[in-house]
């Protein structure tokens, strides 16, 4: 038991990890989404989340060519939906949170084979589209 608790508090023990978990409490994500937020190489992403899977943290599906992350809803560790309850409770005013909080809003309005094949440029464009759109109409 130990190692499962050991598990799961090293996993929430990262910044990164705990930024992924509380990005996760607004629904499904997809791993381009999660990068582009965290401004992180795909390969980083991918092996944070793979720790948080491994914990019990998260949960994947795959659809198609694209891979989403939900946070876990069934205890696949005894510690961690204990731990994720603890984490929608905390860092609510933390100014990281919402900066990638008001960053995924945004990212949400892109669709991922857009941002997966644009990658975090996509941010920019979408930011000046609506007024080059109205310019040219």
């Amino acid at each position: 038991m130990i190692q499962q608790f050991e598990m799961v508090v090293k996993a929430a023990g990262d910044g990164s990890r705990v930024r992924i978990l509380k990005m996760l409490e607004g629904g499904e994500l997809c791993v381009c989404q999660v990068t582009t937020v965290l401004d992180l190489a795909p390969a980083t992403v991918s092996k944070h989340l793979s720790v948080l899977k491994l914990a019990g943290l998260v949960m994947q599906r795959k659809e198609g060519r694209w891979v989403y992350y939900r946070l876990a809803d069934r205890a696949l560790n005894p510690y961690a939906l204990p731990l994720l309850k603890t984490i929608r409770e905390t860092l609510v005013e933390d100014p990281t949170i919402e900066t990638d909080r008001v960053r995924l809003e945004r990212l949400r309005c892109i669709p991922v084979d857009v941002l997966c094949a644009e990658g975090a440029k996509v941010l920019e464009s979408s930011k000046t589209e609506p007024a080059a759109s109205g310019a040219e109409a």
